[in-house]
């Protein structure tokens, strides 16, 4: 089996990314810390065209050397905007009509493989700092919470592995 080349995978340029219908989901970082984690994130958002990103609190914003190493360029395709506060964020995505989740082990989670997402909503998909998780604040402020399925001796997945997991469940159940 041969392994295609960059130009035999016929990837979108930046202005047909943006173009493109999204999918209805856009990610909140809650005070991450972690460039690398950020320019993966935002990586992954892109892979599935999520709509924007929210970067709240100390989460760092483009452009930075740290998070372009993970991004790959990323940070042009999709849209972010910065808060604050993951408060102020989520007081706008209401606005907008956003479902607001966090992906957390928390009482009353709905585990993963049976949310099932509604393809008449939009979602707002709230990751949390590496160490702390979600705050409690914002826990304070959600209308459901996700939690992924674990099987194993640690305690919670690396951030950006669980933004990928998620993205791609959010994926195939509402576009495959």
């Amino acid at each position: 089996m041969r392994k295609l080349k960059l130009d035999e995978l016929n990837r979108l340029d930046i202005e047909e990314f943006k173009a493109q219908e999204k999918l209805p989901v856009v990610a909140v970082l809650d005070n991450v810390r972690s460039m690398h984690n950020i320019g993966s994130i935002f990586r992954t958002a892109d892979g599935f065209a999520l709509e924007k990103i929210f970067l709240c609190g100390i989460t760092a914003q483009p452009p930075h050397r740290e998070i372009e190493k993970t991004a790959l360029g990323a940070t042009q395709s999709v849209d972010w905007v910065h808060y604050a506060t993951t408060i102020e964020a989520i007081a706008d995505l209401r606005q907008l009509n956003y479902e607001i989740v966090a992906i957390e082990q928390a009482e009353k989670s709905t585990m993963l493989n049976t949310f099932k997402p509604d393809a008449t909503k939009k979602y707002a998909l709230i990751f949390g700092n590496e160490v702390d998780g979600v705050s409690d604040e914002v826990m304070n402020n959600i209308d459901e919470c996700i939690e992924i399925p674990q099987f194993g001796t640690k305690h919670s997945f690396n951030i950006v592995i669980s933004a990928g997991i998620v993205f791609w469940d959010f994926f195939a159940k509402l576009r495959l």
